[in-house]
């Protein structure tokens, strides 16, 4: 089940041994995409074009000029990208992927693809859009964005409910979803000085979907100018279509596709033994990655693959207890996926602002902090329903 901007601290924390503190992202550079290279082969006359662009080594993409940039409908009629103009009739899908159904206005908005995107489903119009989980948010996740960023205005588009679609045990998020908004703000140096904006898909609506009907949705309903997406990348029912799918399809639907190499990731090993996470890690820095080193403590590592500092968010009770510098919570407050029970140096306290340095002991029922300024909490500084949250380095 791989499932915003607050001040950060200064300091690294590290699980019980000190470590070195991680060294702050190293500045964006443009990986190689996969050896795809092609023109899609141009429409009749009056109709758009796209090309799925990827050349092997570099960073050169290959896009249409904005002013000849057209989609068209199921009625053949050109279809303006400019957002607000008018759009002719679509002929779309269920949820269930039957095909030819024609929908007025009403039933759209029942169907319609993205969640919090409003009745005419224009947040993406002529955008280039990441598909993913983007569960962790981590370095992986974030070069997709910089592609995005680098073909046109990006977006995130991640699927969420997958767990609870196909009867997996609940787990807690990575990052919690309050905390996404700041996430994807601090990526903004590594995308062209834009924040990526996120929109979610409900799994059930896309589930049963083919390769083909998911591609199409896209292009007529979303009218995006292309998506990026991992080598690894699976979609449509049942994961039947892959990396090198998803670009024929694009090509034939008029969308540019960039298919971007995985990030990979040092070798790691504990106690002597390189520990292999499941039977489809082959080295990639992955959520799985990141939920194992949250698992054994290692928030040096977890910082790595994050590209940050991981953020634990609480939501204080009635129940909590404050004393001068002093905080202890129960666990049924965390929002996210806290690191292994033990104690936590050099940790960071915020709430919106940086409240100061801390240590944090976390056990099998509560969490504990220990500000090292005892003038750090003020009176009141701590209220009920407040949320706080501790970064580790």
């Amino acid at each position: 089940m791989e499932r915003g901007a607050a001040a950060a601290g200064a300091l690294s924390c590290t699980f019980r041994s000190p470590s070195p503190s991680p060294t702050s992202p190293a500045a964006p550079h443009w990986r190689p995409l996969l050896g795809f290279r092609s023109r899609s082969r141009s429409r009749s006359r009056g109709r758009g074009w796209g090309q799925r662009a990827v050349v092997a080594g570099a960073p050169r993409l290959f896009l249409p000029p904005p002013c000849r940039r057209f989609r068209y409908c199921s009625q053949s009629k050109l279809l303006g990208m400019n957002k607000g103009q008018n759009r002719c009739s679509l002929a779309t899908f269920s949820s269930f992927g039957q095909s030819g159904i024609s929908l007025n206005n009403e039933d759209l908005v029942k169907d319609k693809l993205l969640i919090d995107c409003g009745e005419d489903q224009d947040c993406v119009i002529d955008g280039i859009v990441a598909l993913g989980k983007f569960d962790a948010l981590h370095i992986g996740h974030r070069e997709l964005a910089m592609y995005a960023s680098k073909a046109g205005t990006p977006f995130l588009v991640s699927f969420v409910g997958i767990a609870e679609v196909l009867g997996w045990e609940y787990r807690p998020p990575i990052v919690a979803q309050c905390d996404r908004k700041r996430v994807l703000t601090s990526w903004a140096p590594y995308c062209k000085n834009v924040v990526p904006i996120e929109y979610q898909v409900e799994f059930s609506k896309v589930r049963y979907l083919t390769p083909r009907q998911f591609v199409e949705r896209l292009s007529r309903d979303l009218k995006i100018q292309g998506v990026v997406a991992g080598e690894n990348y699976r979609f449509g029912y049942r994961a039947s279509g892959d990396a090198a799918e998803l670009v024929k399809l694009c090509e034939e639907f008029g969308l540019s596709a960039f298919i971007v190499r995985s990030v990979m990731d040092t070798a790691r090993s504990y106690n002597g033994v390189t520990t292999s996470v499941n039977s489809s890690d082959k080295g990639q820095v992955s959520s799985s990655r990141v939920r194992h080193a949250l698992a054994m403590g290692d928030m040096e590592y977890v910082s790595e693959l994050l590209g940050r500092k991981h953020r634990l968010v609480l939501t204080v009770k009635e129940n909590h207890l404050q004393e001068r510098k002093r905080i202890m919570l129960p666990k049924s407050c965390m929002l996210n996926m806290p690191p292994a029970d033990g104690l936590y140096e050099n940790c960071d306290l915020v709430n919106g602002g940086h409240l100061g340095l801390c240590r944090v002991i976390i056990n099998s029922e509560t969490i504990e902090i220990e500000m090292k300024d005892e003038n750090s909490l003020l009176p009141n500084t701590i209220q009920e329903n407040q949320q706080l949250g501790i970064e580790f380095g």
